[in-house]
């Protein structure tokens, strides 16, 4: 299985980051052919999501996520900034993990599809996402 770790700076703001190009970056790094793309984000406030991106469906995501999660003081993990217990309900909602057919070296994803880091933690700005190919 080839592997490889990249660092993402998603700021102190909550975001949607397309990790997109630099899975394909990888696939092409890999000389990938046929196999699956394992993402994995190895944080307990942090998730992966598929969606189209740039048309306010990331946007939409977030408000969602700020209505079903509020950013108040109603969880009981209360380390951190005010809160940020909600960011370690997150994963349970928008896991940590994606997995991609890939076909002839090219991500299968449709046609408004895109990989996604979704980070509401604002006390992080840096992330770890792992990418792994399991060659078919």
């Amino acid at each position: 299985m080839y592997s490889t770790e990249i660092e993402v700076r998603t700021g102190a703001e909550a975001v949607v980051h397309d990790l997109t190009h630099e899975a394909e970056e990888f696939l092409r790094d890999a000389d990938a052919a046929d196999g699956l793309l394992h993402v994995w984000v190895p944080h307990a406030t942090a998730g992966l999501a598929i969606l189209e991106t740039g048309a306010g469906s990331d946007e939409d995501l977030l408000t969602a996520l700020d209505e079903l999660l509020p950013r108040d003081g109603r969880w009981r993990h209360r380390h951190g900034s005010p809160g940020h217990g909600r960011d370690h309900v997150l994963p349970a909602l928008v896991p940590p993990y994606a997995t991609i057919p890939v076909l002839g070296g090219v991500l299968a994803l449709g046609t408004w599809q895109s990989i996604c880091l979704v980070d509401t933690n604002l006390d992080n700005p840096v992330r770890k996402v792992r990418f792994s190919l399991l060659a078919g």
